[in-house]
């Protein structure tokens, strides 16, 4: 059975259930209680020495961090529909993978960490508005040509894009400008195994 520990208002756990259930693959929520510390005790830093969330748990194998977590079970589960095996396409996917640990995670993920959770995150907030609107204007523009991210189908550089994007109101980031962004919204969300998170 797999695993999966993880926090309820992560946009990176959300990720991975947003996975597994596309993948219609049954596994086990272990919630840790961010709150009061458990994700930097000590049993949980044996499994993750980063401390974070989410972990997936697959047998054996045990993956930390989101992105990476997305292209395991898009190869071992998901064959070439969520990640395609050949050079460009799965360069092209990629590449929005880094966007999400990048560009998205620095706008939209630290707005809504901001204000989540308040000045004690030491959020300098302007600058994380100021990406957000960065990279909604690009993603905009490269939706405005095509139906999915990359390949002409879903494939895990969606997974990966659109939780944070799809919360960026918790970051008081607007939406309503962004068109090509919320028909994709749109889309993902009437994908078959489309599960929504709190705030979606």
């Amino acid at each position: 059975m797999i695993k999966l520990h993880g926090h309820e208002i992560s946009g990176n756990s959300y990720k991975v259930r947003l996975m597994l259930s596309l993948l219609n693959l049954e596994y086990e929520w272990v919630r840790v209680n961010l709150m009061k510390g458990e994700h930097k005790s000590p049993e949980y830093l044996a499994k993750n020495p980063f401390g974070q969330v989410p972990l997936l748990v697959d047998d054996e194998t045990q993956i930390a961090d989101a992105q990476a977590i997305l292209v395991y079970l898009a190869r071992k589960y998901g064959g070439e529909q969520w990640l395609p095996t050949d050079a460009l396409p799965m360069a092209q996917v990629v590449r929005w993978l880094s966007t999400a640990a990048g560009e998205v995670r620095q706008g939209p993920e630290n707005a809504r960490l901001f204000y989540l959770f308040g000045t004690g995150t030491k959020i300098n907030i302007e600058r994380a508005t100021e990406k957000s609107h960065f990279i909604l204007k690009h993603l905009d523009q490269h939706l405005s040509t095509r139906t999915w991210l990359e390949c002409d189908r879903p494939t895990i550089a969606d997974v990966a894009i659109y939780p944070y994007i799809s919360l960026a109101k918790d970051g008081k980031i607007e939406l309503d400008t962004y068109a090509h962004v919320l028909s994709w919204m749109e889309r993902f969300q009437g994908l078959s195994g489309y599960v929504p998170m709190l705030g979606v």
